[in-house]
């Protein structure tokens, strides 16, 4: 009999940074860490222990009840506590090793190069996935590393940019001035809609939100994080372009310092959120957002359009968590077999009515599931996803239809946590003007670096 103790996954009404881990260990049946697969089977016997399950909502427990139901000779042990890097290679190194554990997507390349985790190629084979075609490519990508798959991915809510129509329309911006790729039409519109008080704002014209979303506008502006080896590549010039971008962006809205100290006091998750409040213009927001925006749909005229790269194409970048198999797991082939089951259609299926059932009885308006396969998307869309009423609300669930298809990686690197991090610091010390954004870029790129090497040269 499977045994649940709490919870299962995140799932796309909160950010997807909700990891999870699991626990077993022995020294047979793992991979050998030099990019050799395991030979996995498709046997899905005996237990899986499984740590860090924590925050579950009814996704996530749907998912979790399909693959208890299918795979009915797999015991599946849970364990709700929260997945911690250090705490996860301590326990490789002592033996106590997890069979499966869940992980922010850019921490997949970190260990594999490291030899803590196994390529999941045989595993996939034997349960006749190709990857490729059963995740969006883009999505693969962030957990391809030495044209090897390391993990399954799961979820995918790409940034677009969310409008608030009653701000726009009482400064006269029409939809077509929120361009990203276009500073001499986005600038104008910008200042027009920017309110203050003194030095401080009081509505922001546009929110970049340049550190949370920094991968998107260097990626975006043509920039690069790594190269096609997953070396880091921060002093790329082009990334130089990018962040004046960002820049010229914040400095016609006082300044990131003001811009910061406004921006973290919106009740972000609340009833005076910052567009019931009337506090931007228009904001970058991952697809997750709106669900948080649907109760206020009738107290705020909302739109979006999608984010432009410097060619003025629609742009967006994977991100979400994946599960792996640590080296020495104990049980790989169970864990490969839930794997790719709770990551299946028919899971995602599951997920779906279990969605809508919950809106049904708490009300709201059903944006779909954006999973990370483009088949349980759609069929969760032509399932589920109604017109709510509110035709500028849909429109919203449209626009982030319509660039789901745009991703592009951030790319597997040993170090992709690092970079995003030293991405961040280069992000604020170039906006704050303590750098230039060539000084800013320059040491990120030293610090991810040094990271790298060590990597390369254990």
């Amino acid at each position: 009999m499977n045994r649940r103790h709490s919870t299962l996954v995140a799932t796309g009404v909160v950010p997807a940074l909700l990891l999870l881990a699991a626990c077993g260990g022995s020294d047979d049946g793992g991979g050998s860490g030099d990019g050799e697969s395991a030979s996995f089977s498709a046997e899905a016997t005996g237990a899986i222990d499984a740590w860090a399950f924590d925050n579950a909502d009814d996704v996530g427990q749907a998912r979790l009840d399909h693959a208890e139901e299918t795979l009915t000779e797999l015991d599946i042990q849970l364990d709700p506590t929260g997945f911690d890097a250090q705490k996860f290679t301590t326990r490789i190194a002592s033996g106590d090793v997890p069979d499966v554990v869940q992980m922010d997507r850019r921490y997949v390349g970190t260990y594999a190069a490291q030899g803590l985790i196994q390529p999941l190629d045989q595993c996939f084979e034997a349960h006749e996935v190709v990857p490729d075609e059963h995740w969006y490519p883009f999505v693969v990508d962030d957990v391809r590393w030495q044209d090897q798959v390391w993990a399954t991915p799961q979820f995918y809510q790409p940034p677009a940019v969310l409008l608030n129509r009653d701000v726009m329309s009482a400064a006269g911006v029409e939809d077509e001035a929120i361009d990203t790729s276009n500073l001499d039409v986005l600038l104008p519109a910008v200042e027009a809609m920017y309110a203050a008080n003194g030095n401080n704002p009081s509505t922001l014209g546009f929110d970049p939100q340049p550190t949370g979303q920094a991968p998107l506008w260097v990626l975006g502006m043509g920039g690069s994080l790594t190269d096609e080896d997953g070396a880091p590549t921060l002093d790329d010039p082009a990334n130089v372009v990018a962040i004046e971008h960002v820049k010229a962006i914040i400095d016609a809205q006082g300044g990131y310092a003001p811009y910061k100290s406004f921006a973290d006091s919106f009740d972000f998750f609340g009833e005076q959120n910052q567009f019931v409040a009337d506090q931007v213009g228009a904001q970058i927001n991952a697809q997750w957002y709106p669900n948080v925006l649907s109760p206020y749909v009738d107290q705020v005229e909302l739109g979006a359009v999608p984010f432009r790269d410097a060619d003025g194409e629609n742009f967006s970048v994977a991100g979400g968590t994946a599960f792996v198999v640590p080296v020495g797991a104990e049980n790989p082939d169970g864990a490969c077999a839930w794997m790719v089951e709770v990551t299946s259609l028919d899971a995602w299926t599951a997920a779906g009515e279990a969605r809508a059932a919950t809106i049904a009885e708490e009300g709201g308006v059903n944006t779909g599931l954006f999973t990370g396969s483009p088949e349980a998307d759609q069929a969760i869309r032509e399932a589920h996803v109604q017109p709510s009423g509110n035709d500028a609300f849909d429109q919203v669930i449209e626009t982030y239809y319509e660039v789901v298809e745009y991703g592009q990686s951030f790319g597997a690197s040993p170090v992709g946590q690092e970079i995003t991090n030293e991405l961040t610091n280069a992000m604020t010390a170039a906006l704050l003007e303590d750098k230039t954004p060539e000084e800013a870029l320059a040491d990120a790129q030293a610090t991810v670096m040094r990271a790298y090497e060590n990597v390369s040269t254990d």
